[in-house]
């Protein structure tokens, strides 16, 4: 592959990444959820499963300790997600998704289905699933993160 023909790959599957990232966000907010950036989003996929410690956020998010802990912090006064006790490690805290937590990552899940559904209308089915076929192939599987 030629270097210009990289840079225009690399530049579309940026411009189509930060796309997604922008319609799920303006899909959750057109849901009712507000008080959110595209970043708590990505702190909800690795709280999703079953939780996470503010290090394995950290870890996630690519980010400091302390600066886990103060979108923890502001995550639980806006009700999004809550600290527990944690089942495996007395000294640490668990933080997990609250209800609203919970409805807002369906929505999400909402929004992302149309915008790559809009995908679909121009590549066709057969076009939408070979590209995600080909990207879940090449994809690395570490976390989702944004790019600070």
């Amino acid at each position: 592959m030629q270097n210009s023909d990289a840079m225009a790959l690399s530049a579309a599957l940026l411009a189509a990444a930060g796309g997604l990232t922008q319609r799920i966000h303006e899909g959750v907010v057109a849901r009712g959820f507000e008080g959110l950036r595209p970043a708590h989003g990505f702190a909800f996929a690795r709280l999703a499963p079953d939780g996470a410690t503010v290090t394995d956020l950290a870890v996630h998010l690519g980010m400091t300790k302390q600066a886990a802990s103060q979108l923890v912090d502001e995550l639980v006064r806006k009700g999004y997600v809550a600290r527990r006790p944690h089942p495996a490690d007395a000294r640490a805290r668990l933080v997990v998704l609250t209800e609203t937590g919970w409805a807002c990552t369906r929505a999400a899940e909402e929004a992302a289905a149309e915008a790559v559904g809009a995908w679909a209308d121009v590549l066709g089915e057969g076009g939408a699933a070979e590209l995600r076929e080909r990207l879940l192939r090449i994809a690395p599987g570490g976390p989702i993160r944004p790019a600070w």
